[in-house]
């Protein structure tokens, strides 16, 4: 098992701090959400990455997920060749298709109902342009011949890329071109159900998915531990309402891990049965509870999964 912790906005000198407590803690990756305008605040995501990259060595760096229909893609395949290289080869590229918050399309000039097939295209013109020098490319969006990224990123073929979602579209994507598969707000049953639909789509396209074997299932939760369960509850709720600009009430009774570690031990588990291997921490108490969190997750989680 794998586990990472995914960051929010911070200061960047606690950011930096952060990503070096979790590295030496053992975490396995960093992870940032990606928006251009948002509810709440958001570092630039390839940006913030690059940052931490800086102050660690280990753990692999991840977008969970980049929105690529708000990018031209050329530009985001140089971004991301040129993290992989400043990187040492640590990044995992998450790409998702977003639209829950339709005014950072309008503020990007892209047609909201064109996001899934801009997505489609971008991640073709970025594994091109990883991978031959030099390429050309014909799409309905992009259209380049005879030229060459370099330096091109330092994980052959590229950074691998994992498709962000949970609904049958993304399904489908993660089943053609995807590396790997990244959920969230999602219950086990749906999720091995989505995984066991993601396997079937691909070998109906001539693919071989195994997950473990060029494939990686991950899934991200947001989390609180607390003795408490109802301070737990209430911390994410509260804390998941004002982020997400909705209440969160009965979301975080159906979707969230809460409680004692036992507990937490006990709702993860069940995702691991259900087939993940990567688990992405979204910690929701609070930015002066994250450390004590990351810290009390490490020691008295991460353990139990360890033979996993």
């Amino acid at each position: 098992m794998q586990f990472g912790v995914s960051l929010a906005y911070q200061p960047p000198d606690r950011l930096r701090a952060l990503a070096a407590r979790i590295e030496a803690l053992g975490y396995d990756s960093i992870w940032v959400g990606d928006h251009i305008v948002f509810h709440t605040p958001y570092l630039e995501s390839l940006t913030t990455l690059s940052h931490l990259a800086a102050v660690t060595t280990r753990v692999r760096m991840g977008t969970c997920v980049y929105l690529l229909a708000l990018r031209q893609p050329t530009v985001a395949a140089k971004i991301v060749a040129t993290l992989d290289v400043l990187s040492g080869g640590r990044l995992v590229f998450g790409v998702g298709v977003g639209g829950e918050f339709a005014k950072e399309f309008e503020a990007c000039g892209v047609p909201h109902a064109e996001r899934g097939r801009r997505v489609d295209e971008g991640i073709e013109v970025c594994r091109r342009l990883w991978r031959d020098a030099p390429a050309s490319f014909e799409g309905r969006f992009v259209r380049f011949t005879d030229v060459s990224l370099e330096p091109r990123p330092v994980q052959g073929g590229g950074p691998p890329i994992w498709i962000g979602g949970r609904s049958d579209a993304a399904l489908a994507r993660a089943a053609r071109v995807g590396d790997g598969w990244v959920s969230y707000v999602v219950t086990p049953e749906r999720y091995q159900e989505s995984l066991e639909k993601i396997q079937c789509l691909a070998a109906a396209a001539g693919r071989v998915v195994v997950p473990g074997a060029g494939f990686e299932p991950a899934h991200m939760a947001f989390a609180v531990v607390d003795d408490d369960p109802d301070r737990a509850r209430e911390t994410a709720v509260r804390e998941l309402t004002r982020r997400y600009n909705q209440p969160f009430d009965r979301l975080a009774d159906r979707y969230c891990v809460l409680g004692p570690p036992g507990r937490c031990v006990e709702t993860l588990r069940r995702f691991v049965d259900a087939g993940a291997r990567t688990l992405v921490i979204g910690f929701t108490a609070g930015i002066d509870r994250l450390e004590e969190q990351i810290e009390r997750f490490a020691a008295e989680v991460v353990p139990h999964f360890h033979a996993v």
